[in-house]
């Protein structure tokens, strides 16, 4: 929302009314909440990612070997 400059000085110098004060926490309430809960989500995701191990039978990029040319040195 968008106010006045003149309404916005007088919010700041008078406070919120009980219902806005209100309003204002349970805003500020749902945002923490949805910021926990993109944590924990995003904390789930990269753990089983850092987890995970290659399935049997499949080479891994650090253990094939690699051939030189022997022109290349």
């Amino acid at each position: 929302m968008l106010y006045t400059l003149s309404y916005q000085r007088y919010k700041y110098e008078h406070g919120l009314t009980a219902v806005e004060q209100r309003a204002a926490d349970v805003r500020a309430g749902k945002a923490a909440a949805a910021l926990q809960d993109l944590r924990l989500r995003l904390g789930r995701a990269l753990r089983a990612r850092y987890r995970a191990r290659p399935a049997r039978g499949v080479p891994d990029a650090r253990t094939t070997s690699v051939r030189v040319l022997s022109g290349i040195r």
